[in-house]
């Protein structure tokens, strides 16, 4: 693959999750996270991007979402479970990144915020559309997800390397 050819990096937020006793790690997603998640999964199989992989925090929320996302696809990427996904800062979100192998072309983040936000906006120099003003007037919701474009090497990525190219949430 040409270091030319367009990439892209998919940012999701994991669905809502359940306020329990347990630990924040072991949560298990809302009943509102268990209907959001598969439109999320819906609404990234409409957006025509084949995922080539997904990296997934170990979190339960994550992984649930994740399950449920994935079921609405055609076909599954390969997938990791990454311990350090959970309560990554930005910093480390951009370090996974860079040690994406290079055939991979589209690559999905499955995280918790403040890092999902983050790491979109860092990202991101310019945006199609609204998309970037709408992201910093409505945060990044649960089940919430941006897609960042880019060209170039994933050994590159950094602050400002790519395009805001979609920014979606439940409540669109």
């Amino acid at each position: 693959m040409s270091v030319d050819t367009p990439r892209r990096i998919v940012l999701l937020r994991h669905a809502k999750a359940e306020w329990s006793q347990d630990s924040d790690h072991e949560r298990p997603l809302a009943e509102r996270g268990r209907k959001d998640a598969p439109v999320a999964g819906r609404k990234l199989v409409d957006s025509g991007i084949a995922l080539d992989l997904a990296l997934c925090s170990t979190a339960v929320r994550t992984r649930e979402t994740w399950k449920l996302a994935v079921h609405e696809m055609p076909q599954r990427p390969r997938t990791v479970y990454e311990n350090r996904l959970y309560e990554a800062s930005l910093g480390e979100l951009i370090a996974l990144i860079n040690e994406t192998p290079d055939d991979v072309h589209n690559l999905l983040v499955i995280g918790h915020n403040p890092g999902m936000h983050a790491a979109a906006d860092a990202l991101s120099e310019s945006s199609e559309g609204d998309a970037l003003s709408r992201m910093t007037r409505g945060g990044f919701p649960t089940a919430a997800f941006a897609v960042v474009e880019f060209t170039g090497s994933w050994k590159g990525v950094e602050h400002g390397v790519g395009k805001l190219v979609e920014y979606w949430t439940p409540n669109d």
